[in-house]
């Protein structure tokens, strides 16, 4: 039986799952985020909360007077849980760039900042890095600039004391805005597990003490193992088997991984021949939902159900079979185009005494002499064919597109593929992509056109039904 929440009761456990969603959906919650009652509630079970979350997870919960910070372990590199500006869209190098400098501007003001002066801090430090440059004379800058400030505003790490950022934004000469700076807020937002000064890699933040062996005895091993076997399944879409580390396949399979993390969230865990996936219907934990609205995922969506209908094919229509690349190869990947922006031969390494890191990639899989590798296949579509089907769901579908993404089917494919990948549903290749298992989840994934009533002027809008969805074959 499972340990998790052992002080709580029956009567209030899905008060405590509250809580547990809330932090690991918002690992910074303050004062008026996520919104005013949020840290409440965690306050209110925050001994618990540390005991399970670092059990389970090996999370660690940091609570002061006005902030709730979780410090996650983190095992890979994941690019679906990005920053958002006030639009809504994923920030850009140039955002999170203004929000570090940001950051560290404010580190030196008093107790308030005028927005135009942290623009004037901020510019004196951007240009001294190549390619970056903050003008406030460019209104690109300065909603870059905006949004990065928005971003900490919306944390309470500054309070708008007088005058509009956005009326800064469109006339500076005009407008300012004044801020007061919550400087216990500002601490929680930054708080990295290492010392940033001394990488030379960026899978040096990652937690590899499991997986390379370092614990001290087989027992502590063991934990740091369910560990990662849980978070594996709890931040991703899907965990594969085919796509797990070989000491993490048991931990995978194990009965107290689902009591586990059914307990601490309250919702499903879901096993199939495949793998293992936390289901989240509600939405209520989940930071990327699909199926979704928008053009990007109705387009997602219907690509989807085409995909799958190809895997169907047998005979000579069927799809040809390739390999995934593995996890360690991706984050072998995503590791050299993050590592060959960091200033390795600059005055960082020299300051920090470390040599300089190994130009293909900082990161090592650890290798398993006597496990004998199994290679897992998965039908190939070509680019080419997701161009033809794209062109087909346009024709069919897109007066309900936005019409700025009807335009260009090239950059509609790429957000579209990008969705599907996130979710696991595909992986992407040189010359396609691979469909993964848990698309067939969607094989029976119908569409219509729903228009306005006759007393309103017609508006086609893509609505889709999805009747696999609440029973996916495996």
């Amino acid at each position: 039986m499972s340990r998790v929440a052992e002080g709580v009761s029956p009567l209030e456990l899905a008060d405590y799952q509250k809580a547990v969603r809330l932090v690991l959906r918002h690992p910074l919650v303050t004062p008026g985020y996520p919104d005013k009652a949020a840290l409440a509630t965690v306050r209110r079970w925050a001994d618990q909360l540390r005991t399970d979350l670092m059990e389970v997870l090996g999370y660690r919960l940091v609570t002061t007077a006005d902030t709730a910070r979780l410090q996650r372990a983190q095992d890979g590199l994941d690019a679906t849980r990005p920053a958002l500006t006030r639009a809504g869209r994923p920030f850009d190098r140039r955002r999170y760039a203004y929000l570090v400098l940001a950051l560290a501007a404010l580190g030196r003001h008093g107790a308030q900042v005028a927005l135009g002066e942290l623009a004037d801090a901020v510019a004196a430090d951007a240009v001294r890095i190549d390619g970056l440059g903050l003008d406030t004379a460019r209104k690109a800058d300065r909603d870059a600039f905006v949004d990065a400030v928005t971003w900490l505003t919306e944390r309470g790490a500054l309070n708008l004391a007088d005058g509009s950022a956005t009326a800064w934004a469109g006339d500076p000469e005009r407008a300012e805005a004044l801020y007061d700076i919550d400087r216990e807020i500002l601490l929680a937002v930054h708080q990295p597990t290492r010392v940033l000064q001394h990488l030379t890699s960026v899978t040096a933040l990652l937690d590899f003490s499991g997986a390379l062996g370092l614990s001290a005895g087989r027992a502590a091993q063991r934990r740091d193992q369910a560990r990662r076997a849980r978070r594996l399944v709890l931040e991703n879409p899907v965990a594969y088997y085919a796509d797990a580390d070989t000491e993490l396949l048991g931990q995978l399979r194990a009965s107290a991984l689902a009591e586990d993390l059914e307990r601490l969230t309250g919702l499903t865990v879901e096993r199939r021949a495949e793998g293992v996936a936390l289901i989240d219907t509600s939405g209520r934990l989940s930071d990327l939902r699909f199926p979704g609205g928008g053009t990007v995922a109705q387009a997602a969506l219907l690509l989807a159900a085409r995909i799958s209908a190809a895997v169907q094919r047998s005979g000579r229509h069927a799809l040809e079979l390739l390999p995934a690349p593995t996890a360690a190869e991706r984050l072998a990947a995503r590791a050299r185009r993050i590592d060959a922006a960091l200033p390795s031969r600059g005055l960082v390494a020299e300051l920090a005494g470390l040599a300089e890191p190994d130009e293909e990639s900082a990161y090592e899989a650890p290798a398993d002499e006597d496990q004998e590798p199994t290679e897992t296949r998965y039908p190939f579509i070509t680019d080419s064919w997701l161009r033809g089907r794209l062109k087909e769901v346009t024709a069919e579908y897109g007066a309900g597109f936005a019409a700025d993404l009807r335009g260009d089917p090239d950059r509609l494919l790429d957000q579209a593929l990008a969705l599907l990948a996130a979710m696991s549903l595909i992986a992407r290749v040189d010359g396609g992509a691979l469909a993964l298992p848990l698309l067939a989840r969607y094989r029976g994934v119908t569409a219509r056109v729903r228009t306005r009533t006759a007393t309103q002027p017609p508006l086609p809008t893509a609505l889709f039904a999805d009747d696999t969805a609440k029973d996916p074959t495996p």
